[in-house]
């Protein structure tokens, strides 16, 4: 072979190669531009710091929320957040809730976001006997009301002018429009009537697990608690059961309430039967849950005093039942009221510090037993 053929065989090889060369590049950044127009784009890093809430909810999964992640713009595209939600082996773990996520994450950050603990927006949990206001408990700390509880799962750790707090749901408990706030049909009327009363929605939110959008008004909250609380309520089919034993479906409401904070467990149904025997004689309850109600500070014990104050809950000074529930009342509470127990009981004390309850027909079988309550601390006044 002449020098000069082998020349132009190196030269025509050095073509194809750079060819094959600037063939692969292209191919690769096809591939490129084909992976991003599919939705598969990425960012980098864990986000941007500009906080943005997302809700998860129930019933829902991660393929639904991958499209709204990308188009608020939290991931670059729908596919990279699938891909990464699938390689990560703890996904199928993330639960129904707000979380806190940032703008631009990298879609494996934001499922890893989805997966702290730390990222949850904390559900708010009603106990049985909660308030809406803070109680200060004699000797004790302070027991946090349930706008307070609401507080902590709107704003965090620091309460900001955008945040609800429990001012702004004072504010709307006691001003908004009852029906606008979700209160059920039976109790509409009463609560209008105390236009201007925070109070007048205590006992409309029931004992549970309730997942609080963060952004939501002040208003829109409470009338999602007390929706789902009326309906919860309505089931117990309140509305008949209330008038088969003589009261209005509020007044059962109320009732209720004092079981809740009256009653040690297992006593339910029978403290319901001896609300509803004063009612019938009629005598005062002379509760002094009712009467705590209304001081700035509360202990089991009340003095003479206290019992003397007039208020719209206090019943050693009015006959009947306080004007509003005193606390939140569990379903528990609510079928104790719906279904008592049968029995001639009028009083009961509990006389021991392991919650023994006596139940009695007579004053002076009352008088003994609550000797023995006084013996025993339970009701020593410590103001």
């Amino acid at each position: 072979m002449s020098t000069r053929e082998a020349a132009r065989r190196r030269t025509r090889g050095t073509a194809v190669l750079v060819a094959s060369i600037l063939l692969i590049i292209g191919l690769v950044a096809w591939i490129a531009v084909l992976r991003n127009l599919s939705g598969s784009a990425d960012f980098e890093g864990a986000g941007n710091g500009e906080e943005q809430v997302v809700q998860i909810k129930e019933g829902s999964s991660l393929s639904a929320l991958g499209p709204e992640l990308e188009e608020r713009g939290i991931v670059a595209s729908d596919g990279a957040f699938q891909t990464a939600a699938a390689n990560n082996p703890d996904a199928g773990n993330i639960q129904p809730g707000f979380y806190r996520l940032q703008g631009k994450m990298s879609a494996k950050s934001a499922v890893e976001a989805l997966l702290d603990p730390a990222q949850r927006i904390t559900p708010l949990q009603v106990y049985g006997g909660a308030t809406l206001m803070d109680i200060n408990v004699v000797g004790g700390q302070t027991r946090f009301g349930i706008f307070s509880m609401i507080q902590s799962a709107t704003c965090g750790e620091e309460v900001t002018p955008d945040c609800v707090n429990a001012e702004k749901l004072n504010n709307a408990a006691a001003n908004s429009d009852p029906e606008k706030l979700g209160v059920p049909e039976w109790a509409r009327e009463t609560v209008a009537a105390r236009a201007g009363d925070a109070k007048r929605l205590e006992g409309l939110i029931a004992p549970g697990e309730y997942i609080i959008d963060p952004h939501a008004s002040a208003e829109d909250i409470l009338s999602d608690l007390v929706t789902r609380s009326a309906k919860q309520y309505d089931a117990t089919d309140i509305v008949n059961r209330a008038q088969a034993i003589g009261l209005s479906p509020y007044e059962l409401l109320v009732a209720a309430s004092l079981v809740e904070r009256e009653a040690p467990a297992g006593e339910f149904d029978k403290v319901a039967r001896v609300i509803l025997n004063r009612l019938d004689e009629p005598m005062r309850l002379e509760f002094d849950s009712t009467v705590n109600y209304g001081l700035p500070s509360v202990e089991v014990a009340t003095t003479d005093e206290d019992r003397k104050r007039v208020t719209p809950w206090n019943t050693y000074a009015m006959d009947g039942l306080p004007q509003t529930p005193i606390a939140s009342p569990s379903i528990e509470a609510i079928d104790a009221v719906e279904h008592p127990a049968d029995g001639n009981w009028l009083f009961f004390v509990t006389v021991d510090k392991d919650g023994t309850t006596i139940f009695n027909d007579t004053f002076e079988q009352h008088l003994n037993d609550t000797q023995r309550a006084i013996e025993s601390g339970i009701l020593d006044s410590q103001r």
